[in-house]
């Protein structure tokens, strides 16, 4: 599989992912080659992605001249979701296939779609054809399904390690024990992210710990959101409803032997420089179960690390968490890293230690727009602004890099106290969905209506 060349000023600001200083850039600075690499992509990717040329022509563009410009063309992340849930339901893998050649840039041919299993079996077929399946939580319903290839994958490795390293002062020096307190999604965008952050960060010598619970795949996920569906709009069975009882029952107590078994194995290992990672309701239930068992900072590394992905998720946790778990694991104040991104983009945005704001890189091209993401706010490029945040990562190949999240964001084009001129991000990133019960984006409506036409 071919994959689009990033040429000019895209290679120009992609090139940076390398560079120490990536985040000293000022959005004045970038401008006109950040328009240029937008104008790059469209030119490359609008013959190419459906729903994309599609949109282009609504909005009569042909060529970017302005940021603003790119607005219509951005894709909500609703248009992840725009599949109809039968073709889950009835294992249509023939009309999802052609769903995703929707949203692909690469045409999606030669993938044997007889006799599959289910959804994961689907994706390691797509996967051996060089297209890469990863998918969204789904917590709060239908998972977004992202197709990525095997560039996305290598940028996925490089990025992941550059920010950890850049966010928390840690050299990637092989010198650490990795322990993760939570279960983790294994698909291909994780699975490439955590490889790449343990070759470079843990001490080979070191046994490896794995959090004791069963694998999270694309399948177990759709499954309990399409399971969630039916038992909401009364569809599912008796029997299937008590199946699914058990399995989160059974699960449950899975997830509540591993919290002291990972609590174990942190104690075990507490002579050692440790990276803990982990979403903060997991990292402070392993906390707890360390306390509960009589150990605290004192008896750790002082040069410990820990890695935090995600928000709260809804967990209703001590207004200290934070605290509790960093002086549980004994977090120096420079060694927290947290990292500001989502499945829909390919790139991270790391906490600073000085100003612990979330950084935006150069390739990454930042919008805010009102609550129904058709125009920037007021202000744009002139300070701090508050909105709907988009986003055009420039690093991504294997789909649009365009997309108007569900997140509201603060964005401060002045200079950091941390010194760095990057636009940089305040923290304190809600969900509309949390704010209103309900999250409508003006332009989903016509995304869903085009894409569920096509496929």
């Amino acid at each position: 599989m071919a994959t689009i060349a990033k040429t000019g000023a895209t290679r120009k600001l992609t090139a940076m992912v390398r560079d120490k200083d990536r985040f000293a850039h000022s959005a004045d600075e970038l401008r006109e080659t950040q328009i240029a690499a937008l104008n790059e992509r469209l030119q490359e990717q609008a013959p190419r992605i459906r729903l994309l040329g599609h949109r282009a022509e609504e909005a009569g563009l042909t060529k970017v001249r302005a940021i603003a410009d790119m607005i219509p063309v951005l894709f909500p992340h609703t248009a992840y979701k725009s599949y109809p849930e039968s073709f889950l339901t009835q294992q249509r893998w023939d009309r999802l296939t052609k769903w995703l050649g929707t949203i692909s840039p690469y045409p999606i041919d030669g993938v044997d779609l007889e006799g599959i299993a289910g959804i994961d079996e689907w994706i390691e077929r797509l996967a051996a054809k060089g297209h890469f399946i990863s998918c969204s939580s789904g917590t709060t319903g239908k998972s977004a399904m992202l197709i990525a290839s095997q560039v996305d994958m290598d940028w996925s490795q490089i990025d992941t390690v550059g920010v950890f390293a850049w966010g928390s002062g840690v050299k990637p020096a092989q010198d650490r024990m990795m322990i993760g307190c939570a279960p983790v999604a294994t698909v291909p965008k994780n699975s490439a992210i955590a490889a790449a952050q343990y070759a470079a960060f843990a001490n080979p010598d070191y046994s490896r710990f794995r959090y004791p619970v069963p694998p999270i795949t694309v399948g177990s996920l759709t499954d309990m959101v399409v399971m969630r569906g039916r038992v909401t709009d009364g569809t599912a069975r008796p029997d299937e409803i008590a199946a699914f009882e058990a399995t989160s029952a059974e699960r449950g107590k899975i997830l509540g032997a591993a919290i002291g078994i990972a609590a174990q194995a942190i104690i075990d290992n507490r002579h050692r420089k440790l990276m803990v990672s982990g979403l903060w309701s997991g990292l402070y239930a392993v906390a707890k179960a360390v306390r509960d068992k009589g150990y605290a900072a004192k008896d750790f590394d002082p040069d410990n690390c820990i890695y935090v992905g995600g928000g709260l998720k809804r967990a209703l946790l001590p207004d200290d968490y934070q605290q509790f778990v960093h002086e549980t694991f004994n977090i120096p104040a420079n060694r927290n890293f947290q990292n500001y991104s989502m499945q829909e983009l390919n790139s991270g945005m790391p906490k600073c230690r000085d100003g612990g704001r979330y950084h935006v890189p150069p390739w990454m091209v930042p919008f805010v727009l009102d609550q129904e993401g058709e125009a920037m706010v007021d202000g744009h490029g002139t300070g701090e602004i508050t909105g709907r945040a988009g986003f055009f990562d420039l690093s991504l190949d294997g789909r649009w890099g365009g997309v108007i999240t569900g997140d509201r964001i603060s964005l401060d084009f002045a200079p950091c106290k941390c010194g760095n001129a990057s636009p940089s991000i305040r923290d304190d990133i809600t969900r509309f969905a949390d704010l209103a019960g309900d999250d409508k984006i003006g332009c989903a409506g016509t995304v869903d209506a085009y894409v569920r036409g096509l496929a």
